[in-house]
């Protein structure tokens, strides 16, 4: 039993390490996400266009859930987490118009 027990702790060290990794190569992603939609806010702000681009969301949100499936991910998770990375976009393109 105890070394079930020990084994079972070092798997679950190694998941979380991994876990760890992963969280790590999602805020880094996130971060360069931001650089180049922060660019495409000024872009438009430069140019007058609107801060959203209804048509781009909803083919953004549709390849998002197709990827989530092929990657065995809930698909309404995807949406909703897509949702929610647009509503901060279109909040930083506003604060751009300002």
């Amino acid at each position: 039993m105890t070394d079930d027990a020990s084994r079972a702790a070092e798997l679950l060290k190694e998941h979380r390490a991994s876990i760890d990794r992963l969280d790590a190569i999602l805020v880094y992603t996130l971060g360069e996400r931001f650089k180049r939609t922060q660019a495409v806010g000024r872009l438009k702000a430069a140019h007058g266009l609107a801060p959203s681009d209804p048509a781009r969301e909803d083919q953004q949100i549709a390849r998002l859930e197709d990827l989530a499936h092929q990657a065995d991910l809930d698909p309404e998770f995807a949406k909703k987490f897509l949702n929610f990375i647009i509503q901060e976009v279109i909040r930083h393109h506003i604060e751009h118009q300002k």
